[in-house]
């Protein structure tokens, strides 16, 4: 009973709203629009992505390469053609029963397969170097504006269509490269088929006059025009049966990236889900999300189902319906049995080409997916600046003076959503003073945010000191995987700073037994204590010598001995440093020449500067 109340619970939608779940919804993914309208609005924004590419510093080596495909994509085609004509000469031999002619055709034909072979081949490693370069390029340029000036942060805080960037990045930028080449390649391809099939198809097509039997009609290039025909009908009918798979597509997508996040971040945090005993609570959530996963998949197999049961028996018609359409003619004695087979190849080659939204309408329906979220990922880090605005407010202005002083100028704070959190502060900080920022700790933070660029809702300004080094610590500090070294000099390269530098640091900070560990690569948050990585971030600041520092509650898992060995190393290494705290801490008030009171009152909290004792308010919803 226990286990089936355990499963029922893993099927059950979670009790707390997902990460982004409502800006997640795939019906609304894609606008509510005609088929046609759709690709017409689509197109010029895959050209504004891919554009840059063909201009940037690799513009050369792209068009070079585009150019032999071209040429290679030609040569094919003249292949197929001399293939084509092989074709006649063959069952003419055959008809007249011409050994001779029979083994001069095999001699042929082995000159065409090795050209074919080695064109194919020079084609897919010309087509494969084009598209790993230009998802290199594109990968770098979207990661540039991901991971850069805080923007990874900042787009969370944005609506939008643009959750999961890693996927985005990782996956769909190799969907849209990888397919928009290949599709590319094989439209031409099919492009050159149909001009030269068509060409050859209208002559074979005999004079205008056609006759069937008794029935007798004026055309000419008949066979062209069935061929189109049937082409057309064919195309038509999948275009409609197949449309329903873009949305199926980007569905599937959505919920696969959003199942393969919740995986990472529950292993990302692994300790305290053990420690808390979480596993069921998670497997709720995984339940759940790939319950979607799995109604997506339904969706898109639905979609194809019907996509391949037409083109299953469409396939089998077009191997009979050219022979069906020139047999009358060869019945007749008005063409041979080589022209007949010529001309059945022909329209197939034709109406292949004719055909080729029908074979493809699968990996467009999935490429046009790939690029609207790559282009929406794009679109929302390129016009961040214009979308960090909230309502009613203005933008925190963050300069640089040309003084050794922090400067608040009538600066406020909001939310992103436009609630008040501070309001009316303005005081100026002077290099080497030492302040506590105590009270409400999530409006201290925002504080910092503002401070570090990356919390721009609100209005004033902020004089940052220009040549002044500015370090924050985090109340958990982030140590990238690799060597303990790297961890240490992060963001710095390890090679930055001598082994000497960072064991000196190491043994400063109390962390005397990870001093041999200096090489070893290991997950460091995961091996390290909370009370070691707070060590360790004062072994950063050790390295890199700050002149202002802001500490995020980052004594808080040190033990009173431990907190204060820390002060007195403040004391010691940083006299000259400024050194912003939040959090109280009881053993380290005396340490501080200046507090900042955030306290409620009448509603509201207040900022009290006890230099000045002007007070600034928060809204008490923060």
């Amino acid at each position: 009973m226990a286990n089936q109340n355990d499963e029922d619970h893993g099927l059950r939608a979670p009790s707390f709203p997902l990460h982004d779940r409502r800006r997640r919804r795939p019906e609304e993914l894609l606008p509510p629009k005609g088929q046609l309208a759709g690709w017409i609005e689509f197109f010029p924004k895959f050209l504004r992505l891919a554009g840059p590419y063909c201009r940037s510093e690799e513009a050369f080596q792209v068009w070079w390469r585009t150019a032999v495909l071209v040429i290679l994509t030609i040569a094919s085609v003249s292949l197929a053609v001399a293939l084509n004509k092989w074709n006649e000469a063959l069952f003419n031999a055959l008809e007249l029963r011409e050994m001779h002619r029979f083994f001069f055709l095999i001699g042929i034909l082995g000159l065409i397969i090795v050209l074919n072979v080695s064109v194919g081949t020079l084609h897919l490693r010309f087509k494969r170097r084009l598209q790993i370069g230009w998802r290199n390029w594109l990968t770098k340029r979207l990661m540039n504006e991901w991971m850069s000036h805080g923007r990874h942060y900042l787009v969370t805080h944005m609506p939008g269509d643009h959750n999961n960037p890693d996927g985005r990045i990782a996956e769909d930028i190799r969907i849209t490269t990888e397919t928009a080449i290949d599709l590319a390649g094989s439209l031409l391809y099919c492009i050159l088929l149909l001009i030269s099939f068509a060409s050859i198809l209208w002559t074979l097509s005999g004079p205008p006059e056609v006759q069937y039997g008794s029935f007798s009609f004026y055309l000419p290039g008949h066979l062209v025009w069935i061929a189109i025909l049937y082409a057309m009908l064919g195309t038509g009918i999948a275009m409609v049966l197949g449309y329903p798979l873009v949305r199926a597509a980007n569905q599937r997508q959505t919920a696969e990236a959003d199942f393969r996040y919740s995986l990472v971040h529950a292993r990302e945090n692994s300790l305290p889900i053990a420690l808390l005993r979480g596993e069921r609570h998670e497997r709720g959530i995984f339940s759940w999300l790939f319950k979607l996963v799995t109604v997506a998949w339904d969706k898109q197999t639905q979609a194809l189902t019907y996509l391949f049961m037409f083109s299953t028996a469409w396939s089998i018609l077009a191997a009979i319906f050219p022979i069906m359409v020139a047999a009358p003619r060869y019945i007749a004695h008005v063409i041979t049995l080589g022209v007949l087979m010529q001309t059945a190849q022909a329209f197939q080659q034709m109406v292949a080409a004719l055909s080729w939204p029908i074979d493809n309408f699968a990996n467009m329906a999935a490429w046009r997916a790939s690029v609207e979220r790559v282009q929406n990922l794009h679109h929302a880090l390129d016009h961040l600046a214009d979308r960090v605005d909230a309502p009613g407010w203005e933008r925190i202005d963050v300069a640089n003076n040309d003084l050794p002083v922090l400067s608040f100028k009538d600066f406020e704070l909001a939310s992103a959503d436009g609630d008040m959190v501070i309001s009316n502060f303005t005081a100026d900080i002077a290099l080497g003073e030492k302040i506590l920022v105590d009270g409400e700790p999530g409006a201290s933070v925002n504080l910092f945010k503002a401070v570090a660029g990356l919390w721009p809702w609100g209005s004033g300004k902020i004089e940052l000191p220009k040549d002044g080094r500015i370090f924050i610590m985090l109340q958990h500090p982030f140590l990238p995987e690799g060597k303990l070294k790297s961890c240490i000099c992060y963001p710095a390269e390890e090679f930055t700073y001598e082994e000497d530098v960072a064991r000196h640091a190491l043994v400063r900070v109390g962390l005397p037994h990870l001093v041999d560990r200096l090489e070893e690569h290991d997950k460091w948050d995961q091996v390290l204590s909370s009370a070691e990585q707070q060590r360790l971030s004062f072994a950063r600041l050790l390295i890199q010598r700050p002149d202002w520092i802001f500490i995020q509650e980052a004594l808080d898992a040190l033990d009173p001995t431990g907190e204060a060995d820390m002060m007195e190393l403040l004391k010691s290494e940083f006299a000259d440093s400024t050194v912003i705290t939040i959090g109280h801490h009881a053993g380290s008030v005396g340490y501080y020449q200046r507090v900042l009171t955030l306290y409620r009152k009448n509603g509201y909290a207040v900022i009290e500067d006890s230099k000045d004792e002007q007070p600034g308010q928060i809204d008490e919803r923060r």
